[in-house]
């Protein structure tokens, strides 16, 4: 593990982000620095055009003090969530207020290549409508649907399609955007990132459902995501007929099975967007399937209920947009299957951020890996203002 620059800007820049600490007196409550310390950290910062100043806060007698916050204006982010069969992109500024979206119906069964060749090609066009160029992007976030290995940053095993197995999603953005940071997740990951940081505040325990034409579990635990000892937590199991080894949650209850039995019985359906569509229009068939499918996925919650205690699960992903008739058998069946205990208190919720959830928390993640704390401090250390983001 690299050593941490205790006394870095990066470590000033941390608190700023979060909120925590957002003038010079905070600052150097949180931190117990000398003022001279603080002040040289918060000019290489300001110097850098990391951080701005933003006013003065309000004050009952004296001065005011002066407050910063980071300079939004300093870069641009680049957001990708990849579905099962619907993938949406955005491009953000540093703060993660999304600029201009992008999506379409391509997910995983076209294969890395295609994926991220559209996503480029597409990203150029809105870089263009901003008035920017590929020069301005400093740190690009993707979310994929299946298990990250954050030690190596491949994509583990197994994925819904073997050919995204060992895939470094790195290597598909390195010629077009060779000086920003990267960084890769679950997209589960980032939904419940995006959830618990702009939606569910006040939340430190949380666990976190998407559910469209495959299905996969984040869990917030005291504020973070945890990823499990390699990043293969989250892959929700069910007991198999007769007692045999646990199969895997979406092969069992998922988008993917209920599109492969419509399809069987000659419907026209290839997205979980299909599907969604057709339970809003009342079809009776859609509907018997996703309260099936709502009830298969409660009961095996309601275990994860028992073990963590969350204080909500909280469900997104495309067949959350039908509302009631699947989100109601989830719930019912939490709160038939988890002991009372654990149900104290439990909330069970819809997204707060709907849609916009997985591209903020893909955005969120890039911009992690911008500020990490080292790396601001290594790079603002020599002072000057040539400093850059870029990496």
């Amino acid at each position: 593990m690299a050593h941490t620059l205790s006394t870095g800007s990066g470590v000033v820049l941390g608190l700023i982000r979060s909120g925590r600490a957002t003038t010079r007196s905070d600052l150097i409550d949180q931190l117990g620095w000398s003022r001279i310390t603080l002040a040289r950290r918060l000019d290489e910062l300001l110097l850098a055009e990391i951080v701005v100043s933003v006013g003065q806060l309000d004050s009952r007698g004296g001065r005011p003090p002066e407050e910063f916050a980071v300079n939004p204006n300093a870069g641009l982010l680049l957001a990708v969530d990849i579905g099962g069969s619907h993938t949406r992109l955005a491009i953000t500024d540093l703060v993660s207020t999304i600029l201009s979206e992008d999506e379409a119906d391509i997910g995983l069964s076209e294969g890395p290549a295609e994926i991220f060749e559209w996503a480029g090609q597409v990203f150029d066009h809105m870089l263009d409508r901003l008035g920017k160029t590929r020069a301005d992007v400093v740190g690009i976030g993707v979310g994929v649907p299946g298990p990250v290995d954050f030690v190596t940053g491949r994509l583990a095993t197994p994925q819904v399609y073997a050919q995204w197995e060992g895939v470094l999603v790195k290597d598909y953005f390195a010629g077009r955007y060779e000086h920003a940071v990267f960084a890769v997740d679950r997209d589960v990951n980032i939904m419940a990132l995006a959830e618990v940081r702009r939606a569910w505040s006040s939340y430190r325990d949380v666990a976190v459902l998407k559910a469209g034409i495959g299905v996969g579990l984040a869990f917030v635990l005291d504020g973070s995501i945890y990823h499990g000892s390699r990043g293969g937590a989250g892959d929700l199991s069910a007991v198999g007929a007769g007692g045999a080894r646990m199969q895997r949650l979406e092969t069992i209850a998922s988008g993917a099975v209920m599109r492969q039995e419509l399809l069987a019985q000659g419907r026209s359906v290839r997205t979980s967007n299909d599907i969604v569509g057709l339970a809003l229009a009342g079809d009776a068939e859609v509907l018997r399937l996703l309260g099936e499918t709502g009830t298969a996925i409660g009961r095996s919650l309601a275990h994860v209920v028992g073990l963590l205690n969350p204080q909500a699960v909280v469900i997104g992903g495309n067949l959350a947009q039908a509302g009631e008739p699947f989100l109601g058998p989830i719930r019912e069946a939490i709160f038939a299957g988890a002991r009372d205990f654990a149900l104290q208190g439990l909330v069970v919720e819809k997204t707060r951020l709907g849609h916009i959830a997985g591209v903020t928390g893909a955005s969120l993640i890039a911009q992690d890996a911008l500020f990490e704390a080292d790396r601001i401090s290594r790079l603002t250390r020599a002072g000057g203002s040539g400093v850059s983001l870029r990496a």
